[in-house]
């Protein structure tokens, strides 16, 4: 899953939305700073509700991530896209193929939620706007593998780009999917990448509801939070 996925259905509790944002934000400034379940789970009690909140919307990224990429949907999509990608870069034979498969399925899952909603991303930003990004970093130090002063410092940054917008529209997600593909080092996409994007928008949008299918899985409602102000 990506960002607005995560996210939609926590716009109500600005700092849980936070926290479902905090691992893709952490593979943004720092891809060695990691958020796991048994370094978050304890804040779930903490006497501040922010961090409690923030806490639990770490977890429930990590158990959204956990029963999506189980999803046969998810599978097949993937897989689909990596050989659509193939088959319109054929000269590549490296690994951007099915990476840009795996992260295709989730980017274009968004897009598909946003433009049936869009008021839910306004209302999904405005919720960002009311945090204070400082105890958003300072939480996150304490929950994570390592510590930094580059998240607290990215989120003003990640609100005033409104990147998920750009999702809608084929040119400019493009711009934005190679972005992606400096910051993890691999080859920029050509212009005639945007071929494949109206099919693949359509195999995203016919199996949206298989996408979203949890199953079995626990669900955050079971996790507790701290006080409520």
């Amino acid at each position: 899953m990506n960002y607005f996925a995560h996210g939609r259905d926590h716009v109500e509790r600005p700092y849980l939305l936070a926290g479902t944002a905090v691992p893709d934000w952490l593979s943004v400034v720092d891809r060695r700073m990691r958020v796991r379940g048994r370094r978050a789970e304890p804040y779930l009690a903490d006497p501040d509700y922010r961090r409690a909140d923030i806490a639990a919307g770490i977890l429930q990224h990590l158990h959204d991530d956990q029963w999506f990429h189980q999803t046969r949907a998810f599978a097949e999509l993937s897989l689909q896209l990596t050989l659509e990608i193939r088959g319109i870069l054929p000269e590549d034979e490296g690994f951007r193929p099915s990476f840009l498969g795996h992260i295709l399925v989730e980017i274009l899952l968004d897009a598909v939620l946003i433009e049936q909603r869009p008021d839910r991303l306004d209302a999904y930003y405005a919720s960002f706007e009311t945090i204070d990004p400082r105890v958003v970093g300072e939480a996150v130090n304490d929950m994570a593998s390592r510590r930094s002063d580059l998240l607290q410092a990215f989120i003003p940054r990640f609100l005033s780009e409104r990147f998920l917008y750009d999702y809608l529209d084929d040119e400019k997600l493009l711009w934005r999917l190679n972005l992606v593909m400096r910051r993890v080092n691999l080859t920029r996409l050509p212009d005639r990448f945007l071929e494949i994007l109206p099919e693949a928008r359509r195999m995203i949008r016919l199996r949206r509801d298989e996408l979203l299918t949890e199953g079995d899985f626990k669900h955050q409602s079971d996790f507790p939070t701290g006080a409520l102000p």
